[in-house]
């Protein structure tokens, strides 16, 4: 079963069971990603549903941020209620220590050593590591050791 067919049984489910909370954030996963398969054409992959979750996370936790800088402590539980369902159907993220050893290892595969090589060498580790880790953090690492 699809990573979509199990946010939308889930959704029916929270939804039967009166869990508006959980039915909500599944809905507007499945609203995101009905938006893309209609923007391409196309029923999308599990991996490209990982991306689109990944980017609804990531504005979750934006918003988390935020709350917490002007200390609306009420907003806050909603939100990581809501990044917590999420989660549920995403693979769990590479630590920045996996992600260096991958970078080290294209390093020493492509040859690189200079930092014009940058963008050579964060194309061969996301498509090595694609959605178990965020650009910024390939990005930071790479500039970390190509300096």
């Amino acid at each position: 079963m699809s990573i979509s067919e199990n946010i939308r049984k889930d959704m029916f489910t929270a939804s039967k069971e009166g869990r508006v909370d959980e039915s909500d954030i599944l809905k507007m996963a499945l609203a995101a990603i009905k938006n893309v398969e209609i923007d391409t054409g196309k029923e999308l992959e599990d991996s490209e549903v990982e991306k689109i979750l990944r980017k609804e996370a990531r504005k979750i936790t934006d918003a988390i941020d935020q709350y917490t800088k002007m200390g609306r402590d009420d907003l806050l539980v909603k939100e990581r209620a809501q990044l917590e369902i999420l989660d549920k159907y995403l693979p769990q993220l590479l630590t920045e220590d996996e992600v260096r050893v991958v970078v080290k290892n294209k390093i020493k595969e492509l040859g690189i050593t200079e930092m014009r090589d940058m963008g050579r060498l964060m194309g061969s580790v996301m498509a090595e590591i694609g959605t178990l880790t965020d650009g910024n953090t390939v990005k930071n690492i790479v500039s970390e050791l190509l300096k």
